[in-house]
């Protein structure tokens, strides 16, 4: 009758990963949870009020001044590195419900563009080049690119104005696109521009060429359509669908509920945190078994936006619902685990995600008191630790192992 819930601080790194400074040499400093409390701490004239990730044992791995390095809560507490290619939302999760990311690669699509050139024209679109340069126009208006608003090689898009074709045009480009990219994500965007979309085409960083989606006007002027394509994943060996047949509810909150498959969740998008908080918390407060994975979005947000205070006003906004929820799950066997997807360190110099370690901060309300947790070598090692308080079998996913036994 146990629950297991997941938080997954979107955005939230405590430390660069040895491979961090390989694209941007910076990153390599990059630690978005000691900047963060370094600055909120200087603009505030105060630390960041944050008694519940302290007491679930944040301090202990990552050591900031303004971090407690003690707990009564009967916690096990560590790392996790990132174990899939660059810093990626969709990715992350993904992979921490233990799918296996190992051929999906970084790539540009200049180094595929003959590839996707040839599988475009056997489905029947025309497909020209744009002045010579890396990317493909399709049906003499849609935008086969580079994202730009990722690290570079992480996301390909298929972009196209509403006006020129329906959405459903544009998604039949991307997954054409799709069937023989090699990167995470192949997107599909339509909306509504304020001119012709190779009018807003730029390089982007590291030998990347794509359209400035936000400088087109299509995230303000209304009718924006998009569809994320993902790798092929078997998603029947991840944890939600592992835990839906095994008659396990399931409940998807915040963006997990528009990334993460699985058939049998309750599904509860949301943005603002107040909403994600509500959202976990009547699914906590519902009676019986469950799995709960819900995204906290706005960090992410506030990390892109480089917004210091903001990231930590919805830290604080956070570490509130994380203290209902230790109170609520108090039972044997119930386990809240928090943790990230990637790091997005606002002081950093650019807008960019980082790729960062993030914490594993596991309570367990009948464990005798604090544990020490190894390095974990991939978040999805945290999906086979929270299948095993399931009582799953770990081998039943795609990837991953138990960082601890229960």
């Amino acid at each position: 009758m146990s629950k297991t819930v997941i938080v997954v601080i979107d955005g939230f790194g405590i430390g660069a990963m040895p491979d961090a400074g390989a694209l941007r040499p910076g990153d390599i400093a990059a630690d978005t949870c000691g900047h963060i409390l370094d600055r909120c701490r200087e603009k505030l004239g105060r630390p960041l009020r944050l008694p519940s990730l302290g007491a679930l044992g944040l301090g202990l791995i990552h050591g900031h001044r303004d971090l407690v390095r003690t707990t009564r809560l009967p916690v096990a507490v560590g790392r996790a590195a990132l174990g899939y290619p660059g810093a990626d939302t969709y990715a992350g999760h993904q992979t921490m419900m233990g799918a296996d990311f190992s051929k999906v690669t970084v790539a540009r699509l200049g180094e595929h563009l003959d590839e996707v050139r040839a599988a475009l024209e056997a489905a029947g679109h025309r497909v020209a080049e744009l002045n010579g340069r890396p990317l493909l126009v399709v049906d003499g208006c849609v935008l086969v690119h580079d994202n730009l608003e990722a690290d570079p090689g992480i996301n390909w898009n298929a972009s196209g104005s509403l006006d020129d074709f329906p959405f459903d045009h544009i998604l039949s480009i991307a997954r054409t696109v799709r069937a023989v990219a090699p990167v995470a994500r192949v997107i599909a965007v339509g909306g509504h521009a304020d001119g012709p979309l190779p009018g807003f085409v730029r390089d982007g960083e590291h030998g990347t060429y794509g359209l400035d989606t936000p400088a087109t006007g299509f995230y303000r002027n209304g009718g924006l359509e998009v569809q994320h394509l993902g790798a092929p994943l078997d998603h029947t060996r991840q944890l939600p669908d592992l835990a839906a047949r095994a008659g396990v509810p399931v409940t998807l909150v915040g963006k997990a509920a528009d990334i993460l498959a699985c058939d049998a969740a309750v599904r509860r998008p949301a943005v603002p945190t107040a909403d994600v908080l509500a959202h976990t918390l009547e699914a906590v407060r519902t009676p019986g078994p469950g799995l709960v994975v819900a995204n906290v979005q706005e960090t992410d947000l506030a990390g892109h936006q480089q917004d210091v205070l903001r990231y930590g006003e919805v830290l604080e906004q956070l570490d509130a619902g994380l203290a209902e929820l230790i109170a609520l799950l108090d039972a044997p066997g119930d386990r809240l685990v928090v943790t990230g997807d990637h790091g997005n360190d606002p002081t950093i110099g650019h807008a960019f995600h980082t790729r960062e370690y993030v914490p594993v901060l596991i309570h367990r309300p009948e464990a005798a008191g604090l544990e020490l947790l190894p390095d974990a070598a991939s978040l999805a090692d945290v999906g086979a630790t929270a299948a095993l308080s399931l009582g799953l079998s770990p081998s039943g996913l795609a990837n991953g192992a138990p960082i601890r036994a229960a």
